[in-house]
């Protein structure tokens, strides 16, 4: 059983970083990376996503500011924030997936329902 979790969320003012990790316990194969938030009252939104390979794909309201990336030697998920804006403030998860195809994993970022495993979300708040 793969075991996500989720650190490094928190408040912060807009225009300032945040920078969030998942730890996977294992994620040896081809595996499909990605993050998600939810805001309460609202559906999960796929944020980005990163294939084994390492290409990306990223929702059109954080191009430029976010960039998901990974360190295969520790098994970690990045998400880097930048020019973060009142409406980025969300739950934010990791969910993981076997998927051996990049086209594929860049397409599930919009299908939660592809991803088996997922961490249990950090919040990031951002005040204007």
């Amino acid at each position: 059983q793969v075991q996500l979790m989720e650190s490094g969320g928190g408040s912060v003012q807009a225009g300032g970083s945040v920078r969030l990790s998942c730890a996977v316990s294992d994620y040896t194969g081809s595996w499909c990376l990605a993050w998600f938030r939810q805001v309460p009252g609202q559906e999960r939104e796929g944020v980005a996503v990163i294939a084994t390979e390492g290409s990306t794909r990223y929702t059109d309201s954080v191009k430029g500011r976010f960039t998901v990336s990974k360190d295969n030697g520790k098994n970690t998920l990045y998400l880097q924030m930048d020019s973060l804006k009142p409406e980025d403030t969300a739950m934010y998860y990791c969910a993981a997936d076997r998927m051996f195809y990049a086209q594929r994993c860049l397409a599930a970022m919009s299908r939660e329902a592809d991803f088996d495993y997922w961490g249990q979300g950090t919040q990031v708040t951002v005040s204007s």
